[in-house]
């Protein structure tokens, strides 16, 4: 019996999940990626709205548009799966040093001696597959001594995802011949046979099943039971992105320091520079020969790795640094990257484009270094019918929106979080307000719009609906304010929501 732990990871919809994420419009779309196969084209991956209509991954491309008219289809990219698994396992290095590729589809972690550092094991599997559905991918996760166990119960499994050190037998009984990681012709025969499950099998001698099926799957099968040790082929973790400058004589000056970050940071952006990737966050740490460190850090919202630019975002920093009796070491660390465009991209764009300006990147960079990341905000447009569930923030400057901004009807340009209770009197039945109250002050309505109704999403339970008033006061000051229901609902109320400029 091994003493090992393994995390068997599956994405079941890993193409089409990497895709709505590259292409957000996709995401309530049924589509397939598709590819030719022997002089047909094939449906090499379905989301999960094109699956539940009945396409189905082997399909062929005509079948499938003939179940769903007007599918939307994507040519697939040949390697595209390798490099996505390859990416993701180098992401779960945080979680075990040792992370193998399961083609096509999944990852297995050797997870030995890595689960108490997250407080046991059901809270290990939890934080890693929650995270990665935070990501946007569908995944499933079980854990058990075999690989070949954790394998089955990942996506065979129907109750519990970690299976006890030693139990893997009564894991495996209730779960389909497949669940063995076998070829599908010996699969079929099995089914065809009528053993269902592996455990209407399991205890058959092991020549008369090695004579029927085969010696792999009798290896499978003592593979899943940890009667034989399965190897995997691991992927190297990632060397970091970090430099040290040890000093021959202790650093006091703010000269010596800034010349040390310029040093530091012509070795690392070089390297950046050769991998094609750029800075997103990077941590100076200055250790003291008093024992001290210090650590400053600075962020930037496009992947960098022009020198001057990321030590312009660290001299803002430099006054923070406080080197008592001296700077003996310097590290620089950069725990964040991402791949950076080509030069000859930039050539076809033209001046000033909004977003993707690197004018616009590096001006952001410097104000978050200088008052704070979280105090700048970006915003993107939600299909949601409440205004104040219509807008989230973005995680990036890169991020793009799944719907469009509403142009056709005014919104505030200060919308406040939650609405707020206003007193009212107007003229019923469906007049705007004569004057409100809020806060004390009392506003007299000079100018009013016609009523906007918003009602509640048809999903959430039956409440009531809005009905909304751009009004103007006597000094000039434009509100939003709505009543909420009709006015002779004891419920009705009446808000104020936001302000215009």
């Amino acid at each position: 019996m091994t003493n090992q732990r393994f995390v068997s990871l599956w994405f079941r919809y890993l193409l089409t999940d990497w895709l709505t994420l590259k292409r957000p419009e996709l995401k309530n779309l049924s589509f397939v990626i598709a590819a030719p196969v022997r002089n047909r084209v094939v449906v090499v991956a379905a989301n999960s709205l094109a699956e539940a209509a009945g396409v189905h991954t082997g399909m062929a491309l005509a079948d499938a548009n003939a179940i769903i008219p007007g599918l939307e289809v994507v040519s697939h990219v040949s390697g595209q799966e390798a490099k996505l698994l390859n990416a993701l396992g180098e992401w779960c290095i945080r979680y075990s040093p040792q992370v193998a590729i399961d083609f096509p589809e999944g990852l297995i972690l050797d997870i030995s001696g890595c689960a108490h550092l997250w407080g046991g094991e059901r809270e290990y599997l939890k934080e890693i597959v929650t995270r990665l559905i935070s990501k946007g991918y569908h995944v499933r996760g079980a854990m058990a001594d075999t690989v070949g166990t954790a394998w089955a119960v990942a996506r065979y499994g129907k109750v519990r995802p970690i299976i006890a050190p030693g139990e893997q037998e009564q894991a495996l009984y209730p779960l389909p011949p497949a669940a063995l990681r076998l070829e599908a012709v010996v699969a079929e025969r099995l089914l065809k046979l009528g053993f269902h499950t592996i455990k209407s099998f399991i205890h058959t001698g092991r020549t008369a099943l090695r004579r029927r099926f085969g010696q792999d799957f009798i290896l499978k099968l003592d593979q899943a039971l940890g009667n034989e040790d399965e190897p995997l082929q691991l992927l190297q973790p990632i060397e970091p992105y970090a430099e040290r400058l040890p000093c021959l004589e202790p650093i006091r000056t703010r000269e010596g320091i800034a010349l040390a970050i310029k040093e530091l940071l012509e070795r690392l952006c070089k390297r950046l520079y050769t991998d094609k990737k750029g800075i997103l966050t990077a941590v100076l740490k200055c250790y003291r020969i008093d024992g001290g460190m210090v650590q400053v850090q600075i962020g930037s919202n496009h992947p960098a790795n022009q020198v001057m630019r990321l030590f312009k975002l660290f001299e803002l920093k430099i006054e923070t640094i406080k080197p008592k009796l001296g700077i003996e070491l310097f590290t620089l660390e950069a725990p964040k990257v991402g791949e950076t465009d080509t030069e000859q991209e930039f050539l076809w764009s033209p001046e000033g484009c909004g977003l993707a300006d690197k004018g616009l990147a590096e001006l952001l960079d410097t104000l978050a270094n200088k008052i704070g990341a979280d105090k700048i905000h970006r915003y993107l447009p939600e299909e949601r019918h409440w205004p104040e569930q219509s807008i989230r923030l973005a995680s990036s400057l890169d991020e793009q929106p799944a719907t469009v901004w509403r142009k056709d009807r005014p919104r505030p340009s200060l919308l406040l979080p939650r609405p707020e209770k206003i007193e009212v009197s107007s003229i019923l039945p469906d007049n705007p307000p004569m004057l409100f109250i809020y806060k004390g002050v009392r506003h007299i309505i000079k100018k009013a719009d016609d009523a906007e109704r918003i009602e509640r999403s048809w999903w959430e339970d039956q409440g009531q609906h809005r009905d909304y008033y751009v009004v103007e006061d006597e000094e000039g000051r434009r509100y939003w304010v709505f009543r909420s229901g009709h006015y002779n609902d004891e419920r009705a109320g009446w808000y104020l929501h936001g302000f215009f400029a």
